[in-house]
């Protein structure tokens, strides 16, 4: 790394027409006087969570062997290339989210707290962890928090059981009273990192009027080129290259739908018709949003509880929720186990690339942490025990991967998420129905 003794500052935007454009950390930001601010030692915390439904078939998802992971159960395999950087962790559970439903599987999950049965608007939950870090961590950044999800129409009325949808419909509460709603289409949530927004047709002008966002910025592309160094410029050529190629896997999704004469009304234009790719593409847009320090923390629900998405393109067209009450039929679980796998690759691709994008003297994935998992353990009990839960993070971060900790008795996940607070610096006397940390996930340095 190039240390300069006058630096650029480190929230310099690129201005164009109708859009702003945060830059990644470049070694000229980075002045001689405060670079050990700015070094691994002490990186810049940033926390992820990621969401998935219905639990798990835990004999595949269990690693074998012991403490360390040397081996990876079949579900876990894709992660096989991040492996080091990978904790997963055994007989985790949410005592709060019994009597045992999808609502409170989704509800609990980042907040571990009881979920008040309701039909009505009088819900009442608890702060999520994520919120809890954003106003500590997220107070730097343009955005304190991101919340994003793929299923895009959210659910009304009563869901499961007497519960009002808005358990499952949002992963993140900023107060017990207070959801934030998620968003899942790609163009709105590239717009709000880069651009004004606005309506459906605001939207399709302003791609008639210009071939790519980054047209607006050229002049300032072109200045800032001119003064940073070598490696600066090869870097910010990369950050614009991946912005360059989320447009234009907006773009060609608008395009197909736009000329799909087929009546689905329910699906906006611009969203990708395979579940992959639209994950995928939401998975591209939080690392730009962590690469350029719009936000520190984010939310990702893959697909909410009872949700009824099918997965022919991997052998499963039979809809998830009525195939996850298997009732141990092997066909069935066998089959739980096949979306697991699915979802737990897409997720891998997403760590690779993270690991792939240079941040200060490492990667991006050196200074990040992302929490995966799920709410509910076995699907078909209802249950909240034995959840399947890992934690993925680079050097930086303190994070000790490439293993396996194993309890021998129910710990409540809420210690997972006190231990995470208090590595970026949240120091809380409990959260949810916490009884301690997770001891020996982390070196002893904290970030």
């Amino acid at each position: 790394m190039i240390i300069f003794k006058k630096a650029l500052p480190r929230r310099t935007f690129l201005r164009g027409v109708g859009a702003t454009l945060a830059l990644p950390l470049l070694d000229a930001m980075i002045p001689a006087a405060t670079a050990l601010a700015q070094t691994p030692a002490r990186p810049v915390p940033r926390l992820g969570f990621v969401f998935i439904p219905m639990g798990t078939d835990h004999a595949r998802w269990m690693p074998p062997g012991g403490e360390v992971l040397d081996e990876l159960s079949p579900i876990l395999s894709p992660l096989q290339a991040v492996k080091e950087h990978i904790t997963v962790i055994t007989n985790l559970e949410l005592q709060n989210s019994y009597p045992g439903t999808h609502d409170t599987s989704n509800s609990g999950f980042l907040s571990a707290a009881f979920a008040k049965h309701t039909e009505s608007s009088d819900y009442h939950l608890g702060t999520t962890v994520d919120q809890v870090a954003a106003r500590h961590i997220g107070q730097a950044t343009r955005l304190p928090s991101l919340e994003l999800s793929v299923d895009l129409n959210p659910l009304a009325g009563v869901c499961n059981n007497g519960y009002a949808c808005v358990y499952q419909n949002n992963l993140s509460w900023s107060s017990p009273t207070t959801p934030l709603p998620s968003e899942a289409h790609p163009r709105l949530v590239f717009e709000r990192l880069f651009g004004d927004g606005g309506s459906l047709a605001e939207r399709q002008a302003s791609l008639r009027s210009r071939a790519s966002l980054l047209d607006s910025f050229h002049e300032d592309i072109g200045r800032l080129q001119r003064v940073v160094g070598a490696s600066d410029r090869v870097r910010v050529e990369q950050y614009l290259d991946s912005i360059r190629e989320i447009e234009r896997q907006i773009q060609f999704a608008e395009a197909a739908g736009a000329e799909d004469l087929q009546p689905d009304l329910e699906r906006p234009v611009g969203v990708p018709a395979a579940f992959g790719d639209h994950a995928a593409l939401m998975f591209d847009l939080q690392l730009l949003a962590l690469q350029a320090d719009i936000t520190r923390v984010i939310t990702f629900q893959f697909t909410r509880e009872l949700s009824n998405r099918t997965y022919p393109e991997i052998g499963v067209p039979e809809p998830h929720h009525p195939t996850s009450h298997h009732g141990n039929d092997p066909v069935k679980v066998e089959k739980i186990a096949k979306i697991n796998t699915y979802h737990i690759s897409i997720f891998a691709r997403f760590l690779e690339k993270l690991k792939a994008t240079p941040d200060g003297d490492g990667s991006l994935l050196d200074n990040t942490i992302y929490l995966y998992g799920s709410g509910m353990g076995n699907p078909s009990l209802h249950d909240h025990v034995k959840l399947p839960i890992l934690v993925a993070g680079g050097a930086a971060t303190g994070l000790r991967g490439g293993r396996h900790i194993k309890y021998e008795k129910g710990t409540p996940l809420a210690n997972l998420h006190m231990t995470l607070l208090d590595r970026v610096g949240v120091h809380l006397d409990s959260f949810g129905d916490s009884d301690g940390s997770i001891d020996g996930l982390f070196d002893s340095v904290p970030i």
